[in-house]
């Protein structure tokens, strides 16, 4: 019974927390309608590979999920044209690879960071904007690069383009 009145307290302090927490002014995420209204069509570009190493799916697919994540929680609408009002395009700056845990004399965790530099260009106001975003991922030494990416890819791809999606769309 202690256990869960407990649980019951946390959970209304929590719940006042994201009450309370967004009328304050703390975070500030611009909504849908925050966009300028003249701002209609975007086109995410595939984000080159600049990085001495770089898995060949990447990109492609990180543009690909970028895209779906702007057109599903905005607004704006998927284009091909070069005349799209918002244009997201960039490059992987590094893919990088580290030790980050050790145990005995022996590396046990590897770090993974990848790196990416975005530019986005409103072609409606004439406005360039530049941003650059990094995520980390941790596998077992005992991996190899490709079979790591294997097991992290999914991963990878879900929190950069959340990361770019917020870095672009949130005032954070």
């Amino acid at each position: 019974m202690r256990k869960a009145k407990k649980i019951l307290v946390l959970m209304s302090v929590a719940v006042a927390a994201f009450v309370i927490a967004p009328s304050c002014g703390i975070y500030s995420f611009r909504e849908k309608g925050t966009l300028p209204p003249d701002i209609k069509t975007v086109k995410v570009h595939v984000f080159e590979s600049r990085a001495r190493y770089t898995n060949t799916q990447f990109p492609t697919r990180l543009k690909d999920a970028l895209e779906l994540k702007v057109v599903r929680q905005t607004r704006l609408s998927r284009s091909n044209s070069e005349d799209a009002h918002y244009q997201i395009e960039g490059y992987v700056s590094g893919y990088d690879v580290n030790p980050s845990g050790i145990s005995g004399q022996t590396t046990a965790t590897e770090r993974l960071t990848v790196s990416i530099h975005l530019t986005v260009r409103n072609t409606l106001h004439g406005k360039t904007e530049e941003y650059d975003v990094s995520r980390s991922f941790d596998y077992p030494a005992n991996l190899t690069l490709q079979e790591a990416e294997v097991r992290l890819l999914d991963e990878m791809i879900r929190n950069l383009s959340d990361e770019i999606f917020n870095r672009i769309f949130s005032n954070w």
